[in-house]
């Protein structure tokens, strides 16, 4: 949308409007140059949506369905949409038979994603010198967790040493229950801790 006699793209859209044909859907654009002040207009090709294949995770649950996207859009592996059984978030995008952080859609076969409208859940293990208490805990999911941070945990008080995330293990900083799949912790002897995480255990394994 460069303008054609300056070429800045410094430009204020006055208008836009979209055609549809048979097999493809355009969108016009008037736009007026900030820079000279031309005023010109420019399209750009989409293809029409069509029904793509989405399995959505909730907890320890999974519903297939379809979604409507343009195949002209890419999408990428955080990305937000709106589905008839609410908002999720994209986690996984399958290309062939390998799984990709972005693609342009018409290459993508499944969409993997997890819903945003209930609580995280992630794996809480507790070493215990050789034996390893383990929980799955229902978090908030902008609740956060840091490498450090001193918890209670049913009868345990533990310290926080490595967060495992979607992408790499933690061990400085923070990270949301949204995108933690496992923390580690190892007892302390101490009568305080930070925060009581017992109220969210939602199951507890040997």
């Amino acid at each position: 949308m460069d303008c054609p006699i300056c070429g800045s793209d410094d430009v204020e859209i006055l208008n836009s409007k979209q055609k549809t044909t048979k097999k493809k859907l355009t969108e016009e654009y008037l736009l007026k140059c900030e820079e000279c002040g031309h005023v010109y207009k420019d399209v750009i090709s989409l293809k029409k949506p069509r029904p793509y294949r989405l399995i959505i995770s909730e907890q320890d649950k999974s519903h297939k369905t379809t979604i409507d996207l343009s195949p002209s859009d890419e999408l990428k592996v955080g990305d937000n949409l709106l589905t008839e059984l609410g908002q999720v978030e994209v986690s996984g995008i399958e290309v062939g038979d390998k799984r990709v952080t972005k693609s342009l859609l018409e290459d993508v076969n499944t969409i993997w994603a997890s819903s945003v409208e209930i609580p995280a859940r992630i794996g809480f293990s507790v070493d215990l010198h050789g034996e390893v208490d383990s929980y799955k805990l229902d978090l908030e999911r902008d609740f956060e967790i840091a490498p450090g941070d001193v918890v209670k945990i049913d009868s345990h008080i533990v310290k926080v040493h490595v967060i495992k995330t979607r992408e790499r293990k933690l061990t400085s900083g923070f990270a949301r229950a949204n995108v933690i799949k496992r923390v580690y912790s190892k007892p302390v002897k101490f009568n305080n801790y930070d925060y009581d995480l017992t109220k969210n255990i939602v199951k507890k394994t040997k």
